[in-house]
């Protein structure tokens, strides 16, 4: 969010998503399988503003797609521009991880009842009052994060990756 001035008094910007939109962003860069590319990476990106929260790489012989989630989507995608990566952007679900004894087969069961197609996931650092999270991408964001709040799973937003993060 950015403060702009007009006509004597200080307005909010806001981008059309805002930070309570019920999903993460996941930024998917492109690496050379090379020694040292990886922490190449990691110098550029991670800093005092800028944490990653989420980490997932898919490696092959010639490249590897490195999957990140930041605690700041904007400072990040703005270090990742500055810094020659190339990268996309996609929506992820993050889910808290409910209490009990089989707490990923529970989220998975809900969004399978729903019909939703889970592609890949992976956990974040991220705990609120003792419990982990994980990053979900699925093939319908929308009735994902429809059932889950449904099923009373609570659902991970970008501000509670800023403001309510137990590891920061």
């Amino acid at each position: 969010m950015s403060s702009s001035f007009s006509g004597g008094e200080f307005t909010e910007a806001e981008t059309m998503r805002g930070r309570t939109w019920p999903c993460l962003r996941q930024f998917c860069v492109f690496l050379e399988n090379r020694v040292g590319r990886l922490n190449d990476l990691m110098r550029q990106v991670e800093s005092l503003d800028t944490r990653v929260l989420a980490m997932s790489i898919v490696d092959s012989v010639d490249f590897a797609m490195v999957r990140l989630i930041f605690n700041d989507t904007d400072r990040a995608r703005e270090k990742l521009e500055l810094s020659g990566f190339m990268f996309s952007e996609s929506d992820v679900v993050g889910v808290q991880l409910p209490e009990g004894e089989q707490p990923f087969h529970n989220i998975c069961s809900t969004l399978m009842k729903a019909e939703v197609n889970i592609h890949h996931a992976y956990p974040l650092l991220f705990r609120h009052r003792g419990q982990g999270a994980v990053a979900i991408y699925v093939d319908d964001v929308d009735t994902a994060t429809n059932v889950l709040n449904a099923a009373k799973h609570r659902v991970i937003t970008e501000t509670d990756l800023q403001d309510d993060d137990e590891f920061m």
